[in-house]
């Protein structure tokens, strides 16, 4: 650790202080590492010792974390670890509340990236919001917690979900049962993101009712989508015909939200992908917004950021030589 002059920051409630630091205070080791300081928590305060760029690194993200606790929001490991990121690379801490999302009787879901917070605003003011980028970085999680929120909060009477029926190398036609069970391992993450935000047994009873609705996006055909909050995932699979008959679904106080990566469209023979085409004629509408996520919006573990950095610069280097 790098020696350095002392900053003592002190807080109001030692029990968030003590929730602050974390089990064995691994949540100051954490900042501790990230920022080069020495860190201590006698009661309610936090002392920072180190030189002066990294205790106003090391405090901003302790004062975060702190004024997220008071909040009520949830603060988790990988909530620090986006929390130091962002401040290492000098951008401002996250969590406004335009960019919260509220979930009754459970701790809100915060964005933990600039482009998460613009994707959760975006879903807020516009009718159809696109969010493309790389795998990890939270679209379609947040997707589906902004529509189940909104279904929990009565504001919608319907979530529906669905996703191109296309395997990523993997044959359909060889898994066992109907097509809803052929391609119900696809659609497992938005299953485990309703889950989440909701609990198993509300999801359970919502689905019961028909109030949530998960299928391929085929189902969608010959539908007109009203008081409902319809997320279309891996949207880069869905063909150009397939993307303009689920946009033009929308029916009275419905909203989209259209998730997928550009870049990893599974579609046969080159069949182009109606995810790029409708980014490229769609972005100068009032009311569809496109949020463009990148690496280092990724939230998984810290070297998907890496692998989805070194695959994109390796796609540039191919592009070059040709």
């Amino acid at each position: 650790m790098a020696r350095g002059k002392t900053e003592i920051l002190e807080f109001s409630d030692t029990g968030l202080v003590r929730e602050l630091a974390g089990p064995g205070h691994a949540n100051l080791a954490l900042i501790e590492q990230a920022f080069d300081v020495y860190l201590e928590a006698p009661g309610a305060s936090i002392t920072i010792n180190g030189n002066g760029k990294a205790r106003a690194s090391a405090a901003k993200v302790i004062k975060e974390i702190y004024t997220r606790l008071e909040k009520g929001w949830p603060c988790s490991r990988s909530d620090i670890e986006s929390l130091i990121r962002g401040i290492s690379n000098g951008q401002a801490a996250h969590g406004k509340m335009n960019a919260v999302i509220p979930v009754p009787r459970r701790k809100p879901v915060i964005a933990k990236t600039k482009h998460q917070e613009d994707f959760i605003t975006a879903m807020r003011d516009n009718t159809i919001t696109f969010g493309v980028g790389p795998a990890g970085t939270g679209k379609t999680f947040l997707a589906t917690a902004y529509g189940a929120s909104l279904l929990a909060r009565g504001e919608v009477k319907r979530f529906i979900a669905c996703r191109p029926a296309v395997e990523a190398g993997e044959k359909l036609g060889f898994l066992p049962g109907d097509l809803m069970e052929k391609i119900d391992p696809y659609l497992l993450p938005i299953w485990d993101a309703l889950n989440m935000v909701l609990g198993a047994d509300q999801v359970e009873r919502r689905k019961a009712s028909g109030e949530i609705e998960v299928a391929p996006l085929a189902f969608m055909r010959g539908r007109t989508l009203s008081d409902a909050f319809v997320v279309i995932d891996e949207a880069q699979n869905a063909t150009v015909a397939q993307m303009k008959m689920a946009l033009t679904r929308l029916g009275e106080n419905a909203a989209y939200a259209v998730t997928g990566d550009p870049s990893q469209s599974d579609l046969p023979g080159g069949q182009p992908s109606g995810l790029t085409h409708a980014l490229s004629i769609l972005g100068n509408i009032e009311g569809i917004k496109t949020i463009e996520f990148d690496a280092d919006d990724v939230v998984r573990h810290p070297l998907v950021g890496h692998i989805v950095k070194a695959y994109d610069k390796d796609a540039i280097n191919n592009i070059r030589s040709k």
